[in-house]
């Protein structure tokens, strides 16, 4: 492990199904196991201003498979939000964590919802950060498979993508609605740098539409099953403004989850990598821990 000054980090590596898994961890070994998933082709860094202010946890931040450092899989492997649950439950093995808390954004915390449905014994308690579960889908199967086909192979055949400079990815992520500060903080690990400029380190598959997508039963399933406290965070700016059927699935949340807890925080959807929102958020989730561990 080697220790990243500029944010107190170390970098770690673990090798899982073949493949080479990066993060980042922040806090005492013996801390608080946390286990931080990132949102859709973002990464660990992504929990660089959160991770430290988690005092007294062990924070490890995974790339997630195929962004970040973190390998990409088999050509013939998918990219389905299913297929890191072992890779996961492997990680938490290879750490020694019997269970732990998962800190999940975004796509991330859709994983960590099936997660956490699927192995309760192994989650102390789910903190989503602006997301809970995926979206129920209305499309029938074969439509969904024709789109996983079709837009799997179009992929594979498409390069990564390049840019000139690391500035024209940053004024790319900005003009697609994220902060200079959110740019800037995912530039380096989104990106390797190659003879004609910058390349996306993400695989390309990661576009493409899933195999199956979860029915409304689906969801109210996962839901159910979870039965560890869940605290959602979500942002003032974020989902629940741009996406009125998020609005639905907290609402559902709130109704079917045992343990369920939610509160709102300045910013966009990226709130947790802006430092006073991320104090706040730092501050939020341990005092939701310790009222956990008082129970």
């Amino acid at each position: 492990m080697k220790n990243d000054s500029r944010t107190a980090a170390q970098d770690c590596q673990w090798d899982v199904d073949g493949l080479r898994l990066t993060g980042l961890a922040w806090g005492p070994e013996d801390g608080l196991p946390v286990l931080a998933l990132h949102g859709w082709m973002d990464h660990a860094a992504s929990f660089q201003e959160l991770g430290p202010r988690l005092t007294g946890c062990r924070v490890v931040a995974l790339d997630l498979s195929g962004q970040g450092l973190s390998g990409h899989r088999a050509p013939h492997a998918t990219y389905n939000i299913w297929d890191d649950l072992p890779q996961i439950a492997a990680l938490l093995d290879q750490l020694g964590w019997e269970d732990c808390v998962l800190v999940a954004h975004s796509r991330g915390a859709n994983i960590a919802a099936l997660f956490a449905a699927a192995q309760p014994g192994r989650v102390r308690a789910l903190v989503s950060l602006d997301s809970l579960v995926p979206q129920p889908s209305d499309d029938d199967v074969v439509t969904t498979l024709r789109a996983f086909i079709e837009q799997t192979r179009q992929r594979q055949a498409r390069p990564a993508r390049t840019f000139a400079t690391r500035e024209d990815y940053i004024r790319r992520r900005c003009d697609q609605g994220n902060s200079r500060q959110t740019s800037e903080a995912l530039a380096d690990r989104a990106l390797e740098q190659v003879e004609d400029g910058f390349r996306m380190r993400g695989d390309p598959r990661l576009f493409a539409s899933s195999a199956v997508k979860l029915t409304r039963a689906d969801v109210e399933a996962v839901l159910r099953s979870i039965q560890c406290p869940v605290l959602n965070i979500w942002a003032r700016d974020g989902v629940l403004r741009t996406r009125p059927e998020t609005a639905a699935l907290a609402r559902l949340g709130a109704e079917l989850v045992q343990r369920y807890e939610t509160i709102e925080l300045a910013g966009d959807h990226h709130f947790h990598l802006d430092p006073p929102v991320a104090q706040q958020m730092a501050h939020a989730i341990q005092d939701f821990l310790a009222r956990q561990s008082g129970r």
